[in-house]
């Protein structure tokens, strides 16, 4: 297992910039040089974390009629519950007459960071810390025991991590856990395709290490993805470096017939296990 440190609280007041001191006027006779530009600061062109847009990591965003693209997902959404759900009842009893708590698990996922394209709403709330996106509840069939995080770490779950039920093993492998997002979808949180939503403590630390770290929300966070089909499950700060590169390769080529092909290069996947542990 690879525990990620400690971090700070959720509540916690994000890093303000220095004050910067105002001078005294000039006496009589006295010259001064210009002060130096502040090495850091609050700008328009600041990015959600801390570095100017300029300056900072960047990626193209291929453009994309988003109302075709809403369209598209809730359809296959639609479609793909009423196809799975005789397997999602079978799924569900399993969970339950396997190993004792809830049939799904929940937990909060960041998505969707409006605000490089102006989005946001401006009701002037404003969160105390910036983390980067949209927090929303993401859904799952529980493939864990229950409490698998004890002591309020995230823990990247290992090849044969112990906490994985009998069930669970055989439904990460297939990714049959990941099933109940469809409904994420249908609430218009996240797509089929995009990259992977990730907790809010594990964003703020991975965002630290990896600078382009933020450009993944620059779209939805989707069931699957570009890194998922061509990565397995990342157990070290390496392979989430990977999957980013992928993940920024898809938000630059993102399109329908995108989409399409990583929908059925997924099924490949789930059928042959390639790449889940």
């Amino acid at each position: 297992m690879l525990p990620l440190q400690p971090l700070p609280s959720e509540g916690a007041s994000a890093p303000r910039p220095p004050f910067v001191d105002i001078p005294s006027p000039p006496r009589a006779g006295e010259v001064r040089r210009a002060a130096p530009e502040p090495a850091f600061g609050w700008s328009d062109d600041a990015s959600p974390w801390g570095q100017s847009a300029t300056t900072g990591p960047a990626v193209a965003v291929a453009e994309r009629s988003e109302a075709a693209n809403r369209i598209l997902n809730v359809v296959v959404a639609a479609v793909a519950l009423l196809v799975l759900a005789p397997l999602c009842v079978l799924v569900a009893a399993l969970v339950k007459l396997t190993s004792s708590g809830p049939v799904f698990y929940t937990q909060t996922r960041i998505g969707l960071d409006r605000r490089w394209r102006g989005l946001a709403p401006d009701d002037g709330d404003r969160r105390v810390e910036d983390l980067g996106g949209q927090p929303f509840t993401i859904l799952k069939f529980r493939s864990m025991t229950v409490n698998a995080e004890s002591n309020g770490q995230a823990v990247w779950a290992t090849k044969h991590d112990a906490r994985v039920t009998p069930i669970g093993r055989v439904m990460r492998k297939t990714r049959i856990d990941e099933i109940p997002q469809l409904v994420n979808v249908l609430r218009g949180e996240m797509n089929i395709v995009g990259p992977r939503p990730e907790r809010p403590s594990i964003v703020v630390r991975l965002r630290e290490s990896i600078a382009e770290y933020p450009l993944r929300h620059r779209v939805k966070p989707g069931i699957t993805g570009w890194a998922q089909i061509n990565h397995s499950y990342d157990a070290c700060i390496e392979d989430v470096r990977r999957k980013v590169a992928y993940d920024l390769e898809y938000i630059e080529n993102q399109g329908l017939l995108m989409d399409l092909k990583i929908m059925v290069l997924t099924l490949p996947v789930m059928i042959f296990r390639k790449g889940a542990h």
